[in-house]
């Protein structure tokens, strides 16, 4: 029997009067003022760790000048240059679509803020298991300047929002990722750089702003080679080292500091050996500590995979030949053995973007296709690829394997409406699926774990890459909102019934974000833990933190920590033990 879901009530709080716009020359930008109820911590120590070197797109004072004089040496040309983006985005592409408008795209909790600098937060429910003292941070677009012509929800720049936790008192800490993008259009005043999914929505602004984007490299406003993507999607913990992930550039590593600052080290790119982009949904297997990634790509390879050790000393790349067509593969699952890819219908698309659309949409002739690949590869010689028609997923959950390795199991949301997965999110319905593929016979075995609209799914990360009972999932009310959270219990799959053993709903009004899995301590029963998130009211204008108890059928909330502002909806968070963040530092 399914359990009732339970509303959470809280008391209102005063009312605030809105945020003023600030004005930054001439341009204006999204980032608010917003005073927090608390105070402000003092400055931390000027005694820092010794730390080792790390690549960095760091500037000192000197440089930071140098580039002052720069800018004034190539204004004119920049004013010249902002004319004609202002012409291509009011007459050649402007925002006609309600997913690239960015009054729509950006209103209510979408909406940025400014900075929060580390201030400290009041428990008003409950108190906070000793097993969090550490940081949760979630990451999530935040643009730095309103946008003059389309933008699509992915397109901001990445803001993470730390709860550092120490013996029960959380600290709330907002920071840009310091990318170099962010970093060179901070220190210009104004966008340079245009957006990846809404910059090039059919040929002639594709023609446009890349004609722009090379008048701005020839007169000196930026160099492509320091990378020009976002990390706006989420986190990782990996050889001692806490990165800000995006898939269009490569890793920024972080650091949360003792007094729950949040810092960006730089832009790291392993000794040299990672010279593209990477996945922001790499995997980390709990008993090596190896961690296994890939990118992909518009230009064949289509797809390459790489690994590292768990120092993180990263592996030759294995690029994927036979993924023959360029596909939108933002997830991957592991096993013991294997590296498990999704091949689905959303890929680059040529005649959209001849009509006017995405570079990126729907093929509908393509079969969907599920690819498995020894995770030690050191080429494609062993991939297997097992035709799934129908089968689409953006995030995978956790894959594993049965029958002494003859079977290989991926749990994962299968996105039903896939060709509304990037322009129409509130029309998508995502069915999590139990797939099951025989490696020897081909035979691939599909079951429904549940027909409701689930997504940002996680599991105690502990069992990754093995076989697991639990799956904690956000409920799409509709997507890119989230109304609740359930539990599922995927080994009752096989009784062909919905899968729910525990469900909590927010309240009218309220929504939140991905669910994350901590554990009360290492070796006990696999549900025995919390699930963390923010929830935002939008009626009361007030943002939370939400510590529920996954042994609950009803996820009782065990802990509600009042923020001292809003914190706007965004994608995927991480929490990091205090024993890892002294290690980040300790390097």
């Amino acid at each position: 029997m399914v359990p009732k879901p339970v509303i959470v009530t809280r008391p209102p709080p005063p009312v605030s009067s809105p945020p003023n716009p600030l004005l930054k020359t001439a341009v204006s930008t999204v980032k608010t003022e917003e005073k927090p109820q608390t105070t402000t911590l003092p400055p931390p120590s000027t005694t820092t760790p010794k730390t080792n070197p790390v690549p960095s797109i760091k500037t000192t004072p000197q440089q930071r000048l140098e580039l002052k004089r720069k800018t004034n040496s190539w204004a004119p040309a920049a004013l010249m240059l902002n004319a004609l983006d202002n012409i291509i985005n009011n007459f050649i592409d402007p925002p006609l679509k309600p997913s690239l408008d960015p009054r729509y795209v950006l209103s209510q909790n979408f909406a940025p803020v400014d900075e929060l600098p580390p201030t400290e937060c009041q428990v008003v429910q409950g108190a906070l298991p000793p097993c969090l003292d550490g940081a949760y941070i979630r990451n999530g677009p935040n643009p730095q300047f309103l946008p003059r012509g389309p933008y699509h929800l992915f397109d901001g720049d990445g803001m993470l929002h730390a709860l550092r936790i120490s013996q029960g008192k959380p600290t709330l800490c907002s920071r840009y990722v310091k990318t170099y993008k962010y970093t060179m259009e901070n220190d210009a005043g104004f966008p340079l750089i245009p957006n990846v999914f809404s910059g090039f929505n059919s040929l002639v602004a594709s023609a446009a702003r890349g004609s722009l984007s090379a008048a701005r490299i020839v007169t000196g406003q930026f160099n492509p080679s320091n990378g020009i993507g976002l990390a706006n999607t989420s986190l990782a913990f990996f050889g001692n080292r806490l990165f800000a992930l995006g898939e269009s550039d490569l890793p920024y590593a972080v650091n949360v500091t003792s007094n729950g600052d949040v810092e960006t080290i730089g832009r790291y790119d392993f000794n040299g050996k990672l010279t593209f982009s990477m996945t922001a949904h790499p995997k980390i297997d709990p008993d090596t500590g190896e961690c296994f990634a890939f990118r992909y790509g518009p230009v064949p390879p289509f797809l390459t995979y790489f690994r590292f050790d768990r120092n993180g000393n990263k592996y030759d790349d294995v690029p994927i030949f036979s993924m023959t067509s360029p596909s939108f593969l933002h997830d991957f699952a592991i096993t013991k053995n294997y590296a498990v890819f999704c091949d689905i219908q959303l890929g680059m698309n040529p005649l959209d973007m001849i009509a006017g659309g995405s570079p990126v949409g729907s093929v509908a002739s393509k079969v969907p296709r599920i690819g498995i690949l020894p995770r030690d590869a050191k080429d494609e010689s062993k991939m297997k690829w097992f035709d799934v028609p129908g089968f689409n997923i953006v995030h995978a959950i956790n894959a594993w394997e049965e029958d002494g390795g003859r079977t290989v199991v991926l749990v994962a949301p299968n996105v039903l409406s896939v060709e509304h997965a990037l322009e129409r999110m509130e029309l998508v319905h995502a069915m999590v699926e139990k797939v099951k593929i025989d490696l020897e016979t081909g035979i691939v075995t599909r079951q429904p774990v549940s027909a409701r609209n689930l997504d940002f799914a996680v599991i105690n990360p502990a069992f990754v890459g093995k076989k697991n009972r639990f799956v904690y999932a956000a409920v799409g009310d509709p997507m890119p909102k989230i109304s609740g959270v359930v539990k599922l219990d995927v080994s009752k799959a096989n009784e062909r019934r919905d899968c729910t053993v525990g469900c909590r709903m927010f309240g009218e009004g309220c929504y939140g974000g991905e669910p994350f899995f901590v554990a009360k301590e290492e070796g006990g029963e696999e549900d025995d833990g919390y699930l963390v998130t923010y929830v935002h009211d939008e009626r009361k204008r007030e943002s939370t933190f939400l510590v529920m108890d996954t042994k609950s059928p009803e996820l009782d909330v065990v802990a509600e920590v009042k923020l001292p502002r809003r914190v706007p909806y965004g994608f995927h968070g991480l929490f990091v033990k205090e024993s890892d963040l002294r290690k980040t530092v300790s390097l």
